[in-house]
């Protein structure tokens, strides 16, 4: 399993357009999106790939770490389990 957290997404983006972003730059459908709490000026989802290989989702994460999107510069992080 392999999760990733994009953050600084703009405010009212829907779930669609976000896999239609990740689409456009190579990345599989993910298994699911969480929304995550915040005080709203960063907001984020986590998104968690089932079956995709870390280092396959690092390499993809590079592609959007930092780019411009809706006017925000994005931050892409993957979360690694400390006790798998």
């Amino acid at each position: 399993m392999s999760r990733l957290l994009l953050g600084n997404i703009e405010p009212g983006t829907s779930d669609e357009e976000i896999a239609a972003f990740l689409e456009k730059y190579g990345f599989p459908p993910f298994d699911s999106l969480e929304h995550e709490e915040g005080d709203g000026s960063q907001p984020a989802v986590l998104l968690t790939y089932g079956s995709l290989d870390p280092m396959v989702l690092g390499k993809l994460q590079q592609r959007i770490h930092h780019m411009y999107w809706k006017k925000r510069e994005l931050t892409a992080a993957i979360l690694h389990d400390r006790f798998a």
